[in-house]
């Protein structure tokens, strides 16, 4: 017999410490703790929370930019890693679900950074890793393209939970795919700032209203809870940005910024929104919810032709290289003489992880 829990949500409207990996991630812990104290069953973070969001991209050249990817590539997290297994520590001890944004670095490279999301479970274990699968706009200067690996729904005691990076909720079939796995709360991460004009010429993106629309077309599409988790900018990090160039404060300041909410399967906001200062967002949810609409339009289900369309996914992780070769520890051990044959044991796989 199905069932449909109701508990309480929080999304994390927060700073990082920025470019210290470190202590954003003391930060996190401290937050999720603070989180399972007043009730919430999951904590949302925003987009590549540890360390940072790499607005620099936005705000001058690439040029002068160098030091600051040299920074944001250090600071980056392997997955898994000591930082990921201090995160899912204090999930386990608070015994709640963590959603949270890292740069992801990896053993292949020092330069190769993704913008990944980890899904942990109240018990600590790591239960999804998402790569995003295509940097936006300026963060291409920074980002790799993920994969389809992450691109997942998974069954816990809270429903069938998913996510998606910021602009990834504009991608239709993105969003088909974790739909078409029962999805019953999903969670999207955003930036706290992301600039595309300078204001004084007007027409900038404007990203809350862009959240906005997002959120609410894929709860009302998938009938699904949201959680939206965007970053905020603290004083620190917008002296530090302001002082890359002349400009880059008065940009920061009159750019339009972030805004975190939780919205119900009907796409209404469930209680309050956050934009304009830090702090935890908690809102009730009933999964139950999720139910009566599916009658109306079931896009996974009869409301829909899958004989007409159809949509394949490659989960595969993308890896720069895969070696297929003999016993090297043999051959290394006893190297054959000129004119000898070299007996084989069979082929032996090893591939190099991201």
């Amino acid at each position: 017999m199905a069932t449909y829990p109701a508990y309480k949500v929080a999304a994390a409207h927060v700073a990082p410490v920025f470019l210290d990996a470190p202590a954003t991630v003391e930060k996190a812990c401290a937050l999720i703790a603070e989180a399972a104290r007043n009730g919430a069953r999951l904590i949302a973070f925003p987009e590549t929370y540890v360390p940072a969001f790499p607005v620099w991209s936005a705000l001058r050249a690439p040029i002068y930019n160098h030091d600051l990817f040299k920074r944001l590539a250090a600071g980056a997290v392997r997955v898994p890693g000591p930082e990921v297994a201090k995160i899912s520590a204090a999930a386990k001890k608070a015994g709640i679900f963590v959603s949270i944004g890292v740069n992801e670095g990896t053993t292949a490279s020092v330069g190769c950074i993704w913008n990944s999301n980890i899904l942990i479970g109240d018990d600590g274990a790591i239960l999804n890793h998402h790569r995003k699968i295509v940097p936006t706009y300026f963060e291409k200067l920074t980002w790799a393209n993920g994969d389809g690996a992450g691109l997942r729904v998974v069954e816990t005691a809270l429903g069938r939970i998913g996510a998606l990076i910021c602009g990834e909720n504009t991608n239709p079939l993105a969003r088909f795919t974790l739909m078409a796995e029962g999805e019953q709360l999903h969670i999207s991460s955003y930036p706290p700032v992301w600039p595309t004009r300078d204001p004084k010429g007007g027409g900038n993106y404007d990203l809350a209203a862009a959240i906005r629309v997002r959120a609410g077309a894929h709860s009302f599409e998938a009938k699904c809870f949201t959680i939206v988790a965007s970053g905020f900018m603290d004083k620190a990090m917008r002296d530090q940005l302001a002082g890359l160039d002349k400009e880059a404060g008065r940009i920061l300041d009159n750019s339009p910024h972030g805004v975190s909410m939780v919205l119900a399967p009907d796409a209404s906001i469930v209680g309050d929104t956050l934009s304009g200062g830090e702090g935890i967002l908690y809102a009730p949810i009933d999964l139950e919810a999720c139910v009566e609409p599916k009658q109306f339009h079931d896009v996974v289900g009869y409301y829909n032709r899958f004989d007409i369309f159809k949509l394949t996914v490659d989960r595969s992780r993308n890896r720069p290289v895969t070696f297929a070769a003999e016993d090297v520890i043999g051959e290394a051990a006893a190297t054959p003489s000129a004119g000898e044959g070299r007996g084989r044991r069979g082929p032996a796989k090893l591939e190099i992880a991201g």
